[in-house]
């Protein structure tokens, strides 16, 4: 049966879709029927033609959830789990690093290998089924595979998406302690899942920094005590409220995860002397923005850092905390879409209608059986 996938062309084009023949599985690969992949922050910036190196055409969908349909692998996913056919697994979207360059071998910063690729982003679609907008997806040997913890649903996983990892990622790199006062700049899919995992690492007061009010009230589901619009308060007003909230300090910890160049300076003032800012939502250039290293960071005693993607432990350790703790991130997802609504996908992400939209493949065949009953 031919398997079926949106393609993107090139920057600024329409998705077409198009058939594929089923994958020829080699030793180790894995075949999955994918149940529901992201459309999120990086696939925009794609379709706007922000990422270089892309080999045009691609299917995007670098994270997703599907079912295995048929595997040569070990038997076993990259926690030591039994792993068969028909279990619900995502994985981690990186694969192809060499182990022997600098980043890989010296620094233990695989996801910084040259030669790494990423599904949904590097593979063509002329390769073949490497993206999961599709009915299925190839997975090649070196993938790390994990399975879906008990207690976890598709929606809970995709809902968080590639946010849900490198929001894990900015509250791990931050290195925050328990009792911390912790301010997160953006609502956004990364910021909701740096703010719920700081939360769960045992932070103070927690502060979210966002709009529209929908992802708000979703930052507070997640466990901030405070929430401040962006546009309904001004800068100074922000940096007064933090200060109220920390006797004058100002926050132990800053996340910016909103990838607006203007949320850096505000960053720094929110930051307490002796702080730690974590730049996490700035994947992709959007502009140079104007800080004083004396009195942003030397004076200050900052401690700056930066957070780039996600890295594979972060996908088992995030997985395990949001089945033990029951994270609410299947209620982030604002709209599901079918194979032939991904242009609408992309629209209503670029646009803030949804904060999070997930591509479901089974949507197309519902809608024709819909359509033949109805003539």
């Amino acid at each position: 049966m031919p398997q079926r996938a949106s393609v993107m062309t090139g920057p600024r084009r329409p998705l077409e879709i198009r058939d594929f023949d089923d994958p020829e599985l080699g030793p180790g690969e894995t075949w999955l029927e994918i149940e529901a992949s992201e459309v999120c922050g990086t696939d925009v910036h794609l379709f706007h033609g922000r990422l270089a190196g892309v080999p045009w055409p691609i299917i995007p969908g670098h994270v997703s959830v599907g079912r295995v349909r048929e595997t040569r692998g070990p038997g076993v996913d990259a926690t030591g789990r039994p792993l068969a056919e028909g279990d619900t697994v995502t994985f981690f979207d990186v694969v192809g690093t060499c182990h022997r360059c600098f980043h890989c071998s010296a620094a233990r910063q695989p996801n910084l290998c040259p030669h790494r690729r990423v599904y949904g982003i590097t593979f063509s679609a002329l390769e073949g089924l490497f993206g999961g907008w599709a009915t299925s997806m190839r997975l090649t040997a070196d993938t790390s595979i994990f399975k879906l913890p008990e207690g976890l649903e598709t929606a809970d996983v995709i809902g968080g998406g590639c946010g849900l990892f490198t929001g894990f990622g900015a509250v791990e790199r931050s290195e925050l302690r328990p009792g911390d006062t912790v301010v997160v700049q953006g609502s956004g899919p990364v910021g909701l899942a740096a703010a719920a995992f700081a939360r769960v690492r045992g932070c103070g007061v927690l502060v979210v920094i966002g709009d529209p009010d929908e992802r708000l009230d979703l930052a507070t589901a997640m466990g901030a005590d405070v929430t401040l619009s962006v546009s309904r308060t001004s800068g100074p007003d922000r940096s007064a409220r933090v200060a109220d909230l920390t006797e004058g300090r100002g926050a132990d910890v800053v996340i910016e995860a909103s990838g607006n160049p203007a949320a850096i300076p505000e960053g720094f003032a929110l930051l307490r002397d002796g702080g730690t800012y974590v730049v996490a939502g700035h994947y992709t250039d959007v502009g140079p923005v104007s800080i004083n290293p004396h009195l942003d960071i030397n004076r200050k005693h900052a401690t700056v850092k930066g957070r780039w993607g996600t890295e594979l432990p972060h996908v088992s350790r995030a997985l395990n905390l949001l089945a033990r703790h029951r994270l609410p991130f299947a209620r982030v997802i604002g709209g599901e879409y079918g194979l032939e609504e991904t242009n609408r996908a992309l629209a209503d992400v670029e646009r803030l209608a949804v904060t999070k939209a997930i591509i479901v493949a089974s949507r197309d065949r519902a809608t024709q059986a819909e359509g033949a009953g109805r003539g």
